[in-house]
């Protein structure tokens, strides 16, 4: 049935474990055949026991009820574990596939896409799967077995009445057809608009400082119960189609079988049946008719879950932009850190419409230092971008130590470079294992060895619990600068051939900034390294400085030169140094 199309996705995570799912089916169909076999032990108290008088049978009948009981209670205990065990285990294997193929994905998809909608998807969708697989499925396909088997039963008890039962059956399938296609259509956007609430609330925490200082609490609050409303309206038109199917469903069915015990009576009356068969045909009639019912509600069940699969299914689907090459190269070693960019050209996916970077040509030797300075949106940032591959340059090469980067693993290549970012990324972890980040197995002696360097010893150390401190979420617990020193001791610790410093010090103050510099300075050493700055008194101590205008390079030089040729750096000096001393004044 295609309405269920989506739960294909989950075959290739449950064969690893189908010894379990044979055994979850063989009690199921063991829990199945023991409740149908009380209706032939119900026949057998009533007219072998009650009406013969047989105390023998009356014994004989209960013994029987109590070994079907027991039966039927270790098989559905076999069957709840086994399923809920699949369930569990099926789904922690999908989030860990999908969130491994997400962190793949690249930079240039999360500029289309809301971290919190991929969470939601892994999160809240997946926990739908869990449901189908740890109970809905084993339910529908349990019920659906004893609807079978109950019928099969009926018209061995009473042919005549059965026809009846079968006759109903059609006007119980078409509300779960007609109604159903319905609610997998309002699954899918219900799950959305989780999706939608999860981004926004996630969004907005994120953010909770900037919320708090500029007093918008009142407005966020807004902003989030919209989302909320929207959600939970998707949520009451999916349930309230479910609800209409349901009620339908029960009344056609518990009426069918009020009839039918009509209709027993009668024959009861008329000598045509015993009260025994009467009894085992309402017992399997009220089987088939709970049963029915069952199964209407866990389709609604696998019908949301359906939906839920196929938001996974297409979150997978995504492949990434930047692709590993087929037979990777390798780089020399120890690499050297040479870097070429020839005439590269690029542009970003979500701005088609102007070139980042236009026949970008640079060379920096092994163990330079590399200024690269120009106005906002020349192209600096773009440059790193591109040397880390986040993204492919839609003409020219870039290579490093003269090995073109697309031919390289993207470890291999990004193992050989360390950045340094204007506002680093810190992890709610230890402060070691913050600085441990892209060494995961560094000794406790290098971690401590690159925090001295890195000037934040004395900080660490005078942590509640030096280097085990927990640091919060994103390293709320430090100042600016002490973060910053962070990330030069976790670039210091990777130990690269290329260093990359992206405005590392522009929102320090004055003894801050002293610190982390000196930092920076031991780190630098001995290193290529490509420096973004927009305070030109930073970068003077290069050993060249690359002015970029408009994606290109439009002059190059040490500092004093490029102030003597005048032209876009020039400009940029007077401005910022006439800036500083009319602030002096």
């Amino acid at each position: 049935m295609n309405r269920f199309a989506g739960l294909g996705l989950l075959g290739p995570y449950l064969r690893p474990y189908r010894g379990r799912v044979v055994l979850a089916l063989l009690s199921l169909l063991v829990a199945a055949g023991t409740v149908l076999a009380f209706g032939a032990c119900l026949r057998a108290l009533i007219d072998r026991g009650f009406a013969q008088g047989r105390p023998d049978v009356l014994n004989y009948a209960l013994a029987s009820l109590l070994v079907v009981a027991l039966v039927l209670a270790v098989a559905s205990g076999a069957r709840f574990y086994l399923v809920s065990w699949l369930g569990e285990r099926v789904v922690g294997n999908l989030r860990k596939d999908l969130f491994a193929h997400v962190l793949r994905l690249g930079p240039a998809w999360f500029e289309i896409k809301r971290s919190g909608d991929v969470m939601s998807r892994i999160t809240a969708d997946a926990q739908l799967i869990e449901q189908v697989i740890g109970s809905s499925a084993s339910v529908a396909l349990r019920n659906t077995l004893m609807c079978v088997g109950g019928i099969a039963m009926l018209v061995i008890t009473n042919p005549k009445l059965a026809l009846l039962v079968l006759a109903v059956v059609p006007v119980v399938v078409a509300p779960i057809i007609i109604f159903g296609r319905k609610v997998r259509a309002l699954s899918r956007e219900a799950q959305a608009r989780i999706a939608d609430l999860v981004a926004e609330g996630g969004e907005t925490l994120d953010a909770v400082r900037t919320v708090q200082a500029f007093a918008q609490e009142e407005r966020a609050t807004e902003n989030f119960g919209r989302t909320t409303e929207l959600a939970f309206a998707a949520s009451v038109r999916r349930n309230s189609r479910r609800a209409a199917m349901t009620i339908l469903v029960i009344f056609i069915v518990f009426s069918a079988v009020g009839f039918l015990l009509w209709m027993g009576g009668q024959d009861v009356i008329a000598g045509e049946i015993t009260a025994g068969d009467l009894s085992a045909f309402v017992f399997y009639a009220v089987l088939v008719a709970s049963s029915g019912g069952a199964i209407s509600e866990t389709i609604g069940d696998l019908q949301r879950a359906s939906g839920a699969a196929e938001r996974l299914a297409e979150l997978r689907a995504e492949q990434p932009v930047i692709v590993e090459p087929a037979t990777p190269l390798s780089l020399p070693k120890p690499a050297q850190g040479a870097i070429a960019f020839d005439e590269v050209s690029f542009r970003y996916p979500t701005r088609t419409d102007s070139l980042a970077l236009d026949r970008f040509d640079l060379r920096v030797a092994p163990g330079e230092t590399v200024a690269i300075v120009g106005p906002s949106g020349a192209g600096k940032t773009t440059v790193f971008n591109l040397l880390l591959r986040f993204y492919d340059p839609e003409a020219g090469r870039i290579r490093v130590d003269g090995v073109d980067v697309a031919s390289l693993r993207l470890a291999d290549l990004r193992r050989a470079i360390a950045i340094v970012p204007q506002e680093p990324m810190l992890f709610t972890a230890s402060v070691a294992d913050n600085i441990r980040y892209g060494r995961p197995d560094a000794p406790e002696a290098d971690v401590r060895a690159a925090a001295e360097a890195a000037s934040a010893l004395s900080f660490i150390e005078a942590l509640p619990q030096g280097f085990e401190t927990d640091l919060g979420t994103r390293g709320v617990r430090l100042s600016g600068g002490q973060r910053q020193r962070l990330a030069v001791a976790r670039a210091l610790l990777c130990d690269p051939a290329i260093l990359l410093l992206d405005e590392a010090t522009s929102a320090l103050d004055a003894e801050s900034e002293l610190a982390v510099q000196q930092a920076l300075d031991r780190l630098m050493h001995q290193r290529t390294t490509l420096v973004i700055a927009h305070r030109l008194a930073t970068v003077q101590k290069a050993d060249r400085i690359v002015v970029v205008d408009q994606g290109r390079v439009v002059d190059a030089g040490r500092h004093a030169d490029l102030v003597r040729r005048g032209g876009l750096y020039a400009r940029l000096a007077e401005l910022q140094f006439n800036q500083r001393a009319a602030a002096a004044e």
